[in-house]
């Protein structure tokens, strides 16, 4: 009787504890974002190359990657950006327009227009205007078709060409490629990643990059 006792008390522990560990890795350890380690230099240098816009603010640098369309890419913007722009940091956002996959199309000729027009001429107002249109009646007023256009094409494919570039490098450092996927540096000086698919990740963004370096 006495064994049997025992061994319950020890897998109620067990239980006890498998429970503390995953309420701990569910709340916390799997929202958190990684340090970037390896091809630090290449990934900070294709992100500075690409066709980012920005409000121009003095604080830390956010990269941020999204393709219109994206859910998750427009509650990060709703949610994230008015308190990380309220405390200065230059939130920079890298428009993809995503390549055809299994036969289906990923974006439009608007699409494809307004992201050769945001990376070539980088205005932060003409991403402000596209984030509030509805994608179907958006229109790329005054930006140049992309199709057709041998320089503006190229510029579509190199945002596409920065996805294929960043992903396995990205996976190096434990961060699985997805929209949005947010790369910053902190006011410590770390390069910080994460695929910020959910409200559940904000949080340590929002530390990170707001609160004084340690």
């Amino acid at each position: 009787m006495g064994k049997v006792v025992a061994w319950l008390i020890f897998i109620g522990v067990a239980v006890a504890a498998s429970a503390i560990v995953f309420a701990i890795w569910d709340f916390d350890l799997r929202w958190r974002p990684h340090t970037i380690t390896r091809d630090q230099a290449e990934i900070a240098q294709a992100l500075d190359q690409s066709g980012w816009v920005s409000p121009h603010l003095t604080g830390p640098k956010l990269y941020v990657i999204a393709y219109r369309g994206c859910a998750d890419c427009a509650r990060l913007e709703a949610q994230l950006f008015p308190t990380l722009q309220a405390a200065g940091v230059d939130t920079r956002v890298i428009m993809i327009a995503r390549p055809d996959s299994n036969g289906l199309a990923q974006s439009t000729p608007v699409e494809r227009a307004t992201v050769a027009e945001l990376w070539t001429n980088r205005s932060w107002k003409l991403f402000q205007q596209w984030s509030l249109a509805q994608p179907e009646v958006w229109t790329a007023p005054g930006a140049p078709a992309a199709d057709g256009d041998a320089a503006r094409t190229a510029v579509v494919g190199a945002g596409r060409q920065l996805v294929e570039t960043l992903t396995p490098e990205l996976q190096h450092n434990g961060v699985r490629f997805a929209y949005p996927t947010l790369i910053w540096w902190t006011r410590g000086g770390r390069l910080r990643a994460c695929a910020c698919t959910s409200a559940e990740t904000y949080r340590f963004v929002e530390v990170e990059l707001t609160s004084p370096p340690r």
